[in-house]
């Protein structure tokens, strides 16, 4: 099966050219780049999270193969849907599904299927396509949906990717797609986002979950978020270092209702 953009041309450019000169411009930097086994990246419009992804990207080395876990923001399919075949395209070209690691995936994490379903309109693994392509053409992918699971459950999900990983002969990157608070102030969305980071620093998965649950912090990828710490943590990873946090108030101008955006490096 082969997946057409749903957002080319909304959230990113949808012509080949423009998105290219885009990724240019947010990935100029010219840091050396390392291998690490997660990242969190953020997945609005590009002209508001554009920047803030394209300094983490210009800071890592993508490999050939990639998981990458986002939020369900439609409901639709099950909660941990995988496209485990064929090729997602953007104006880029195509980038093909890993088979084979996805069928590892789903042998291993109980709580995931493969669901195409979920992926049709969700852009928060999309949006993070043209960066893996920029970064690395050859890159394969396993691209997962992920909606309501209980924190065993994504614990759970996380520390078998970590065993699926392990067992792989080459390196594997985790991209966990996530926003930050959505439609507060910029002071207020700080002050919880910061609240947030805190337990991404330290890898505290657990401790993540509650506190983004407990304070009403309206972060959308904190699902796939801590599936890629609990991956992490057991990988050997130590610790979080934030790359660059946002607002769109910064580009709009107006601070009175903003969505917050951070990326992230687990090393």
């Amino acid at each position: 099966m082969n997946r057409s953009p749903a957002v080319a041309g909304q959230f990113y450019p949808g012509e080949a050219t423009a998105l290219q000169t885009s990724l240019d411009l947010y990935c100029a930097a010219t840091n050396e780049t390392n291998l690490v086994p997660g990242v969190i990246s953020p997945h609005a419009g590009y002209q508001y999270s554009g920047a803030i992804a394209g300094k983490l990207f210009c800071r890592i080395t993508v490999p050939e193969k990639v998981i990458l876990l986002g939020p369900n923001h439609h409901g639709f399919g099950h909660p941990g849907a995988l496209y485990s075949s064929g090729h997602w395209a953007t104006p880029l070209g195509r980038i093909a599904i890993d088979q084979e690691l996805a069928g590892s995936v789903l042998a291993a994490c109980r709580h995931f299927a493969a669901d195409e379903s979920a992926h049709r309109r969700e852009h928060s693994l999309e949006v993070q396509v043209p960066f893996i392509q920029y970064c690395n053409p050859a890159a394969k992918l396993v691209p997962v949906c992920l909606g309501h699971l209980s924190l065993d459950a994504l614990i759970e999900s996380g520390e078998a990717l970590a065993d699926v990983i392990t067992s792989c002969t080459e390196p594997v990157l985790i991209i966990a797609s996530s926003d930050m608070t959505h439609f507060e102030s910029a002071e207020k969305a700080r002050e919880k986002d910061f609240k947030a980071l805190a337990h991404i620093e330290t890898l505290d998965a657990e401790g993540l979950y509650r506190t983004v649950r407990e304070n009403r912090i309206s972060m959308c990828g904190v699902l796939p978020t801590v599936v890629m710490l609990a991956a992490a943590r057991k990988l050997g990873a130590e610790r979080g270092e934030l790359v660059a946090y946002g607002t769109s108030g910064d580009i709009t101008g107006d601070n009175s209702d903003v969505v917050g955006y951070a990326s992230v490096i687990v090393q």
